[in-house]
């Protein structure tokens, strides 16, 4: 009886179409299993070939449908419908930029305007905050992502472009004809995914934090838009005075975020930060202003910053050695590298979660991109001559350091900090070895980098919230009274180690191998390899030891005993990552097709730069100008400059 009544209730929660569809799978198995039988392969392969096209077409439908049945129902409709839309906007994603769907013509429907709407939707929002009352907060959250939203709508048609080796959606208007500074913004496959990372991560940073942080929320999303905004614009800006703005406009929101909403040692992590950047970013200006006078003399007295006009300077390398140095320095305390990394474990640390979130997902790709941009396409002969040292201190300094003082690391969020380090050396280290190989896995581990460690500062904020303590002699057997928040913690530290099938697992891979192939680094190619493999080795050790000391064996504390599982917020914010880390790991050719083509582009050029010029000396002779690259947007013609600025 009792069997029987256990049998009822079960097949009374079974959805009503559970058995139709059991009795059409059946029926299409028996059906291809007939064919085969009475020797029909032809029509059989063609019925399975038609059954997977149908399938796939209507994955956007079938998986979110599967994902909400699959979400337990104590989540309720609203948490169930929102995480279905994740799942079939990640299958729309898919379906529609998988290899070979992306049109050759993608020039033809491109917009010129689209990166200025990009940019300037974040920052005009920013400006909106400004007259929203004080006094209604969720009115200013309703609205910061309203614009967060719309921003990612309008960089969806960046996705439907086949990006190639050239630039697109160029825009390029004269700004200040007088100082020859141009309004000039575009994008390719290199910048595409970090703009497309940007306007991913910081609406759901925003989510979260709309949660934790309770005081001064229109400042709050003050902050938040005119950050996304510079970043954003810093991307695309290919003038680098243009550059040089959004480039030190992003240091105000977050210094602001960590001084204000931060912990309690917050003022010196602030300060730390911005001193640190502030250098870096005082000796690029230095060298900026050199390049546009050296243009100028070289172009017969028409100053310009633009990027590829200032590529066409061909520098004698003591000149380009200076140069680089000012903006490799700059560029380098962004990622940050060792020995300039101390301030990133401090701002983190005292950084509220959506701050941390932001600085660990976005901000520091901006070194990374800078450095690939301007230090390898405006000096590639001293990236050239800087390559094996600086290679040398991404293994030892950057990965296998940083695994080290993360895993002497008793405070989970420096713990991740430092693995942060570790994981941008690998990114360093694939730009330094300069193949087509290394340039695409050091682009896709910056994305990668972004989901996964921006996933575990997010849901090392779940567990702060409660427990307002970062120690992990704090937590134990956490596992027992929160599950989901363990599984998940578990998923994306799995991604973070770089498991296969997960998104961490390619790039490191593109990157291991590439250096070892790798002739820019001379003979120490083999070496470097091997310490950045044995880095892997060590991430795993402290990450599976955190989420060993944090989720399993007995619960120590008693404050542990009753501690709520993830709720539907941090549940909603979480979802997009984790749902990305097996888009990326399951599906990498999507990424990887728009990467290429710039990846080779910048081979191509280093290489023929160093095959000109070749080593030790490289070039030596007088400052002159090259011819514009080919690949290169349409010049822009400029105004002859008045009689008083020739010089």
């Amino acid at each position: 009886m009792a069997t029987q009544t256990s049998q009822s209730i079960e097949q009374s929660q079974r959805p009503p179409w559970v058995a139709p569809l059991a009795v059409l799978i059946v029926a299409g198995a028996v059906l291809v299993g007939l064919l085969f039988a009475f020797h029909q392969v032809d029509a059989a392969v063609g019925l399975v070939q038609s059954l997977v096209i149908a399938i796939g077409e209507a994955s956007p439908i079938i998986v979110p449908a599967a994902v909400a049945w699959a979400v337990p129902k104590h989540h309720g409709v609203r948490v169930r419908a929102v995480l279905a839309i994740f799942a079939g906007l990640a299958m729309l994603f898919l379906t529609q930029t998988l290899p070979g769907t992306i049109g050759a013509d993608g020039q033809t429907h491109e917009s010129g305007h689209l990166l200025s709407w990009l940019l300037g939707l974040p920052l005009a929002g920013a400006i909106g905050v400004l007259f929203l009352p004080r006094q209604a907060p969720r009115t200013v959250q309703l609205f910061t992502m309203l614009v967060m939203f719309a921003s990612l709508g309008v960089a969806l048609p960046l996705l439907g472009v086949h990006m190639g080796a050239t630039y697109h959606f160029n825009q390029d208007v004269l700004w200040m004809p007088r100082f020859g500074i141009h309004y000039h913004v575009a994008i390719d496959g290199i910048s595409l995914w970090l703009v497309m990372l940007t306007v991913f991560i910081v609406p759901i940073a925003a989510y979260v934090s709309f949660g934790s942080i309770k005081t001064r929320m229109k400042d709050w999303c003050f902050a938040l838009l005119l950050l996304e905004g510079a970043m954003i614009g810093a991307f695309v800006a290919l003038d680098l005075f243009v550059f040089y703005i959004f480039w030190e406009l992003m240091l105000v929101p977050m210094y602001v975020m960590i001084g204000v909403w931060g912990g309690t040692d917050r003022i010196r992590s602030a300060i730390k930060f911005f001193l640190y950047t502030m250098t870096g970013s005082m000796l690029m200006l230095g060298a900026i202003l050199y390049l546009a006078y050296t243009y100028a003399k070289a172009s017969g007295g028409q100053l310009s910053f633009d990027y590829f006009d200032l590529q066409r300077l061909v520098l004698p390398q003591h000149v380009q050695t200076w140069l680089f140095a000012a903006f490799a320095l700059s560029f380098l305390i962004k990622v940050p590298m060792w020995p300039l990394h101390t301030w990133l474990p401090d701002a983190h640390t005292e950084a509220p979660t959506g701050g941390s979130i932001i600085l660990a997902a976005v901000m520091l790709k901006l070194g990374t991109y800078g450095y690939l941009r301007f230090c390898l396409g405006l000096f590639p002969e001293a990236s050239a001559w800087a390559a094996a040292m600086l290679a040398g201190v991404a293994v030892l300094g950057g990965i296998i350091y940083g695994a080290l003082c993360a895993w002497k690391q008793d405070d989970v969020k420096r713990l991740i900090a430092y693995s942060s380090v570790a994981h941008l050396g690998y990114v360093m280290l694939g730009i330094f070895a300069c193949t087509q190989g290394s340039i695409e896995g050091a682009v896709l581990q910056m994305v990668n980098h972004g989901i996964s460690t921006g996933a575990l500062f997010l849901l090392f904020g779940v567990i702060y919230d409660r427990r307002h303590t970062r120690q992990q002699e704090e937590f134990g057997g956490l596992a027992k009274v929160m599950p989901v928040y363990a599984a998940l913690f578990v998923i994306v530290t799995l991604a973070s180690v770089g498991l296969p099938t997960t998104n961490g697992f390619i790039g490191e891979f593109m990157i291991i191998t590439s250096t070892f192939a790798s002739t820019k680094i001379g003979k120490f190619n083999g070496i470097d390899a091997t310490g950045a493999a044995i880095g892997v080795i060590l991430g795993a050790v402290y990450m599976l030891g955190v989420v060993q000391a944090m989720f399993f064996g007995p619960i120590k504390k008693k404050e542990n005993e009753k501690l709520e599982d993830i709720n539907s917020r941090e549940l909603i914010a979480v979802a997009p990552l984790v749902i990305m880390i097996f888009v990326i790991g399951l599906f990498p050719n999507v990424f990887l097709t728009q990467i290429k083509d710039a990846a080779q582009r910048i081979d191509d050029d280093m290489t023929s730069h160093l095959e000109a010029h070749h080593a030790p000396d490289y070039y030596e002779g007088a400052i002159k100008l090259a011819p514009r690259s080919s690949l290169a947007p349409r010049a822009l013609p400029s105004a002859p400059p008045p009689a008083d600025a020739r010089l």
